[in-house]
């Protein structure tokens, strides 16, 4: 009797072990998912009121084409899926009334990110050398002290900084960013900084280069609402920034990329860039001219464009990853 209520009583202790066992890894999921959550919404876009004069009309009809979206699509059929690049139309691609409706929204943006305070000028020193008279260990220094006081100045502007972003995630128009054919020394130098910079590549890869000391920001929305940039490299979707460049003037050939690795999540993407500080260094000034590459299942797109210091954060263009069974909702 004795030896079987030994037995009772390890069994009792198991099954409530077990119990707890099952307890914590319950509650664990739930704040894993809960983190997730709440880390989607920090880094979305905040809705905010727009002005009337500039706010997009609602979409009566799935099958009815927006003001700003192409009216050529390219699909291509990859893996069981078909990727469609809806590239935005550019701002020269407008009639002479949708040119001036754009044009009221980008006064809007411009003023918007100059009332939020949003334009660094001083927030670090730009006395800093680049032509390796320090060595690497001060230079690293450096580089750390910067991105530090990067971060501490979007922890106090977070919240204007997602009110700027919706202003930009609601325009459906490129600023005049320029589709090009990229001549194969444009593709050799492009891949060359990406390889310097250890750069990942994958099925969605967006790389962005300008040619001085300026530092521009790569940004783009995940059709989760999610935003990747630099403060938010890593998204809950499987979007990485792994290459962020020119936090201090380091480079007058930069480069940034955003990758998925494996699959990218179906729905809409619309890429941002944004002139974060000019650094007053030689032949650098506050207007700065990039190029950008999109590469999506191996199929190919280049642009190129202007931005200027002071400018609110500029819409380059948007795709769209849309499963072969469904149609594009245009």
């Amino acid at each position: 009797m004795k030896g079987m209520s030994t037995i009772l009583t390890l069994l009792a202790m198991s099954a409530v072990a077990g119990l707890v066992y099952a307890i914590r890894r319950s509650r664990s999921r739930s704040n894993r998912l809960l983190s997730a959550a709440a880390r989607r919404e920090k880094h979305a876009p905040k809705t905010v009121e727009v002005p009337t004069r500039i706010a997009s009309s609602p979409r009566a009809d799935k099958s009815e084409q927006l003001p700003g979206e192409s009216e050529n699509t390219a699909s291509v059929q990859k893996a069981g899926k078909v990727v469609v690049e809806s590239s935005s139309r550019q701002v020269d691609e407008l009639s002479s009334k949708e040119r001036e409706e754009y044009e009221l929204r980008d006064q809007a943006r411009d003023e918007n990110i100059q009332s939020l305070r949003l334009i660094v000028q001083d927030l670090f020193d730009d006395d800093f050398e680049t032509d390796g008279s320090e060595n690497i260990e001060s230079k690293q220094q450096e580089e750390a002290s910067s991105i530090e006081l990067r971060k501490q100045w979007i922890q106090h502007n977070e919240e204007p900084l997602n009110e700027h972003a919706s202003f930009v995630e609601q325009e459906k128009i490129g600023s005049g960013i320029k589709v090009i054919e990229a001549t194969d020394k444009e593709n050799e130098d492009m891949e060359q900084r990406l390889l310097r910079e250890g750069a990942k590549s994958g099925e969605v890869q967006i790389s962005l280069a300008w040619d001085d000391y300026n530092d521009l920001d790569l940004h783009l929305f995940c059709p989760s609402g999610e935003r990747i940039y630099f403060n938010n490299r890593t998204s809950e979707c499987g979007g990485e920034l792994d290459v962020d460049m020119n936090v201090r003037p380091t480079s007058d050939n930069a480069v940034e990329n955003i990758v998925w690795i494996n699959e990218a999540p179906l729905g809409q993407y619309k890429v941002g860039v944004h002139f974060y500080k000019h650094h007053n260094r030689d032949q650098t000034t506050p207007k700065c001219a990039f190029r950008l590459r999109l590469t999506i299942h191996g199929e190919v797109r280049n642009y190129s464009g202007n931005i200027t210091h002071g400018q609110a954060m500029q819409m380059v263009t948007s795709f769209t990853l849309n499963d072969k069974n469904n149609s594009l909702s245009q």
